[in-house]
Formats: structure tokens, C-alpha cells, sequence
């Protein structure tokens, strides 16, 4: 007799807690509000648009169970996006802001020309963009990122540069707005570019369109 109620205690137990689950599961989904807008900033229409897109592709439910990882997987697969943030405001709102990657060169990668942006990525353009320098050669994003970190920290500015020209063993070649070629060594690109800018300021190279800086301790001038 007591085996057979404690059976029947175990059985309503059982269906207690399954009526339980099964009404919260239901009172969820009645209660909490979906995702009813979405405001995203930092993009342009068709970009927002495209974004809209994408986000409307992800299962969002209701803004308590936002699956974040699965958002920001979605955002991060988006070339040019640097930075996101993501809030929410209740009770069925996401606001969405975006910070874009900042275009630094222009480079191709079989036949097409790949923007670089600012987070290591190509984006593929079809549109000429004039004011960025043009790479030739088949550049390491991570080693153009580095060399324009020297470029950054030397007293030349990386907006002089209108080509780059990139070898095989790591060197780089830029030729500026004003048609100066400068040849840089492997190494020490940051004092080559100073002393490059003080030649500049006094003008001792003022009739002269290469400057190469390649052998150690010596600056060779070429003229037209």
C-alpha cells in the first residue's frame, strides 16, 4: 500500500512539474514582447538596409532571450564594421550603433581591387577611390597595418603617400603626391622617414625624385 502511493505521489510530481514548465514556456512567449524594432546608426541607407537584412534572418524571439552570441557573430561577418555596441530598451527595441572601418589603401587580389580597411579586413570595391594610396604587389594585411603604424609614428604624414609598392622580402617603396619615390630600408623606416621630411624642409632634395634610404648609413639621390 505505501509502495503504491508513493507511486502516485511520484506521477503527480511528475505532472505538476511538467504543466509547470509547459504554462511558463506559454506565459513567456505571451507575456514577453518580441523584438519589434530594430535602430541601427553609423551606416548609410542601403548599408542599414543591408544590415536590416541580415539581422531579420536571426531568430531574435523576445528582447529577454536575445541570443547575443548569435547577434554579434552576424555583425562581426560584415567587413566593414570596426566596432559595435548593442542596447536594449524595453520593452521591444534594439538599438543597434555601429562605428565603420576607416579605408586606408586601395589593393588588388585577383583582378579586383580590395579596399584595406583599419580592422584587417578587404572589402571588395568596384568603385575607384582616388584619395587612398594604391598598393602594388601581393601585400600581408597584417604587415601593411604594421608598416603604416611606423608611417604614423614618424613625422611624415600617411596621406602624402599616393602609391606602395611591396617586395617579397618585406621592404616597401612609396611614392608621394609631390613625385618623390623613397626607397625605405627593412628596418628603421620611422628615422628614415624623419630624416626624409627634415631633407624635405631644407631643401636639399628639392631637384631630385628618388631618395633611397636602402644601405645603412648612407642616403642615395637621384635626380629626373
Amino acid at each position: 500500500m505505501h509502495l503504491s502511493i508513493s507511486k502516485r505521489i511520484i506521477i503527480y510530481l511528475f505532472l505538476f512539474f511538467f504543466l509547470v514548465t509547459i504554462n511558463n514556456i506559454a506565459i513567456r512567449d505571451l507575456i514577453l514582447p518580441k523584438i519589434s524594432k530594430i535602430k541601427i546608426s553609423g551606416l548609410n541607407f542601403t548599408e542599414t538596409n543591408e544590415l536590416e537584412n541580415l539581422i531579420n534572418k536571426i531568430n531574435l524571439k523576445n528582447i529577454f532571450f536575445l541570443n547575443k552570441i548569435d547577434f554579434e557573430e552576424k555583425l562581426n561577418s560584415i567587413k566593414i564594421i570596426e566596432e559595435f555596441s548593442i542596447f536594449k530598451k524595453y520593452p521591444s527595441t534594439l538599438i543597434v550603433n555601429i562605428k565603420k572601418t576607416k579605408f586606408l589603401a586601395v589593393t588588388k587580389k585577383n583582378g579586383s581591387d580590395y579596399l584595406i580597411g583599419s580592422n584587417g579586413k578587404l572589402i571588395e570595391s568596384n568603385k575607384l577611390v582616388s584619395n587612398l594610396p594604391y598598393i602594388f604587389g601581393d601585400i600581408d594585411v597584417e604587415e601593411f597595418l604594421k608598416f603604416k603604424n611606423k608611417v604614423d609614428k614618424s613625422s611624415f604624414s600617411f596621406n602624402e603617400i599616393s602609391k606602395v609598392f611591396f617586395f617579397k622580402s618585406k621592404r616597401w617603396d612609396i611614392e608621394t603626391s609631390h613625385g618623390y619615390l623613397i626607397k625605405l630600408p627593412k628596418n628603421d623606416i620611422e628615422n628614415s622617414l624623419n630624416l626624409f621630411v627634415s631633407l624635405k624642409k631644407d631643401d636639399f632634395i628639392k631637384d631630385k625624385t628618388i631618395v633611397d634610404f636602402r644601405q645603412k648609413n648612407q642616403i642615395i639621390l637621384d635626380g629626373k
